[in-house]
């Protein structure tokens, strides 16, 4: 070490004040690299090893009309439903992708993953352009459009993404990739798509991660219909890059080379092998031999349209989507028939439906609630068209990390006996507390129980971070208020007891007593948002159905919907709007078009002219509480046990949505008949234009 005692003293001094070291002494103070090394300020070699269980919150399942020897190779059917009772069942899952990725890694589901052959390939395209955002529109009536403002917690994970610029970018991949490669089958594959923004820096990681001797080749999507840009000074921009990697290189890893046709048919020489060289062809005369070729061998430039707006057959106008030809091509070249694929960054779901088409088994995963209904609805769809083909699919689930999610953000380890996390969760109850009315912009108070704060003239009761609120915490509330004489109560959760809306508010409005149900959004354990005064509370919505009974036949009609949202301030939006200008947005619980004409009168023009107007997805569970939720704990020593979370899956037995094509909205269910005379719940989920969903539980005797 070639340090002078001057310099010495000075790097103590630093030391000691905690200060840190100017960076021309770390050629002399640390051991250097063997080879160059991406570094920026916070890198780190931990990985989050968090293991959370999965609540699985609704199966989907189209009934199949062929026989089960048809689907015998693949899982078990269920001969009377034409459902699958058996075998892999492919997930759909909502949740910030490094904790899913860190509980599939380490936790139960991994066992799952590996019965079902490994994961054998992984397609990313994880957000590279600095200018995104999580905002989408939705369509309102016939010809009208909204913009939905992204939520906070897609709003922070974005400015987590980028908010300290790459070095933020880089963080944020690094710990993905590095989960990525811990789940991936030692033949695996992973493609990462990206462009200029970021490729230099994603190469790197990927070499540091897979090592360099892992990689394959460089891809350029050449998207050739964009509309050309020359505005900004440069060569129009139209390529992506697609990186691929293997987990090693020495595995017997899948690769099939693939065709395309050409423009026009060639004529090329035949070529064959002599003695280790390759030579022309001739025949028994001697003359060279020639063939006429209409297909060529794919190289690494894929000359792909990219999708245009006026497309109506696969455009859903989802900001990040890609053709689906792109993702056959990825699909196709380096997995087989059976294997099970991943998409951590799935969006509208693109890679997820090319993967059902080509018979593959998926994992998808989004952090944004409103890309994982547009998902759900796509794959609904490629499953009607596989069931009008006669072609085999698989049944898909919907999961989340739910309650566990909302524990470990809190500071409560799930994986603990019941007993001691029921203590830690006494000790963090004040925190829980406070956390939620700080963000409600509530005042704690001490003096009022049950209530913990009061808003206003409203007194506030926080419902449980890990359980529904109940019918009787609602009655509980509504008798605290009348014995403090208080008219007005604010009542948070996470989750409500299904059916409790209308009827909670009906029963307290009888007894002298305005209630107000609110969600908890997840919003609330990002401080920064709670400091910038972000957080929104949305009333609970409610839903009304009639289930009419024919014999041991049953439809179910749609016969209300209510909402209660709020997205700008109408006044400040129009103060600041120009003349002559006009936006949708949502005030009071409705959409409304705000303009302002040439001469700076203000317009409102409602366009939800019905309540059906809200409903973007409906379906229907003949049979709930049939099947119980039951998730696997794994404990802190290792062991695992099933517990039941007191919830039921909902099993899609029939729905109606809206697409980009058509607009209509069955108001009745298809009828269902059930096998024997008897009492049986019936669950409805309606599903908003916002990706919101609200459920409503109904008994009928047949």
């Amino acid at each position: 070490m070639s340090l002078n005692d001057r310099e010495k003293e000075q790097l103590k001094a630093l030391i000691d004040a905690g200060q840190p070291l100017p960076p021309r002494y770390k050629a002399v103070l640390f051991a250097q690299p063997h080879e160059a090394e991406l570094i920026w300020p916070g890198k780190t070699a931990e990985v989050t090893n968090v293991v959370l269980p999965f609540q699985s919150i609704e199966q989907i399942d189209e009934p199949r009309a062929e026989t089960s020897g048809q689907v015998a190779d693949l899982f078990a059917l269920d001969a009377q439903t034409g459902r699958q009772s058996s075998g892999w069942t492919n997930k759909l899952i909502w949740g910030d992708n490094k904790l899913v990725l860190a509980s599939l890694k380490n936790g139960p589901l991994r066992r799952e993953i590996e019965a079902a052959g490994g994961l054998k390939l992984v397609y990313i395209d994880p957000p590279f352009d600095v200018g995104a955002d999580f905002s989408f529109d939705v369509e309102i009536g016939a010809d009208e459009t909204l913009t939905k403002e992204a939520s906070v917690i897609e709003d922070i994970a974005y400015r987590d993404t980028w908010g300290r610029g790459v070095d933020s970018y880089l963080a944020m991949i690094f710990e993905r990739l590095q989960l990525i490669h811990g789940l991936l089958s030692p033949d695996g594959s992973i493609m990462v798509h990206c462009d200029w923004h970021v490729n230099l820096f994603i190469r790197q990681v990927l070499d540091e991660i897979f090592g360099k001797e892992n990689f394959r080749n460089e891809i350029y999507w050449y998207y050739y219909n964009k509309m050309p840009d020359t505005r900004k000074g440069v060569f129009p921009r139209s390529t992506d890059t697609i990186f691929w990697y293997v987990k090693d290189k020495n595995s017997p890893y899948y690769f099939e080379p693939l065709t395309e046709k050409r423009e026009k048919t060639v004529r090329q020489l035949v070529r064959k092998k002599v003695g280790g060289r390759m030579i022309n062809a001739r025949d028994e005369a001697g003359n060279v031999l020639y063939s006429d070729r209409d297909e060529r061998v794919v190289d690494n430039v894929w000359r792909l349209s990219m999708l245009q707006p006026a497309d109506k057959t696969e455009n859903l106008h989802y900001a990040t989507q890609k053709p689906e030809h792109l993702l056959e091509r990825v699909i196709t070249a380096c997995s087989q028939s059976g294997d099970l694929v991943a998409d951590f960054f799935c969006g509208s779901g693109t890679t997820l439906a090319v993967a059902e088409k080509l018979g593959r088994k998926w994992i998808g995963c989004d952090l944004g609630r409103f890309a994982i209904h547009t998902s759900r609805k796509r794959l609904i769809g490629v499953q009607r068209e596989l069931r009008a083909e006669a072609a085999p699919y698989r049944s898909f689930e919907i999961l989340n990390l739910g309650k566990y999610e909302r524990q470990f953000f809190v500071g409560i380890d799930p994986t603990l006996p019941e007993e001691q996390r029921r203590a830690i969760s006494v000790q963090k109850e004040e925190h829980y507390l406070t956390l939620i009315l700080n963000a409600y912009k509530a005042e704690r108070t001490f003096q009022t129980p049950p209530f913990h704060g009061r808003k206003g003239n409203a007194l506030v009761l926080v419902g449980p971070i890990d359980a529904p609120v109940t019918q009787a915490q609602v009655s509980d509330a509504i008798d605290g208020a009348r014995k403090l004489r208080v008219s007005r109560v604010d009542l948070l959760g996470f989750e409500f007891e299904m059916g409790i809306v209308p009827h909670a508010q009906d029963q307290a409005r009888a007894k002298g007593v305005n209630l107000a149900l609110r969600y908890i959004p997840k919003d609330v354990f990002d401080r920064r948002a709670i400091e910038r005064g972000q957080v929104v509370f949305y009333d609970v919505a409610y839903v009304e159905i009639y289930p009419a009974v024919k014999g041991r036949m049953v439809t179910v009609k749609l016969k209300d919907f209510g909402v209660y949202y709020r997205q700008d301030d109408v006044d400040t939006l129009t103060s600041d709007m120009k003349n002559g200008a006009s936006k949708v947005t949502v005030d009071g619980g409705q959409v409304v078009k705000v303009s302002k004409d040439k001469s700076g009168i203000v317009n409102r023009e409602v366009l939800t002219k019905s309540w059906s107007d809200w409903i973007d997805y409906w379906a229907v569970d003949f049979d709930f509480e049939n099947r119980r939720e039951i998730v696997r704990l794994t404990e802190a020593d290792g062991t695992e046990r099933d517990v039941w979370t007191g919830g039921y899956i909902f099993e899609n037995e029939w729905q109606s949505f809206r697409t980009r094509r058509d607009r209509s909205l069955e108001m009745t269910s298809g009828p269902h008949e059930y096998a024997r005379k008897g009492r049986y719940k019936v669950a409805v989920k309606v599903i908003d234009i916002f990706g919101n969903d609200t459920t409503k539980v109904m008994e009928v005797n047949v």
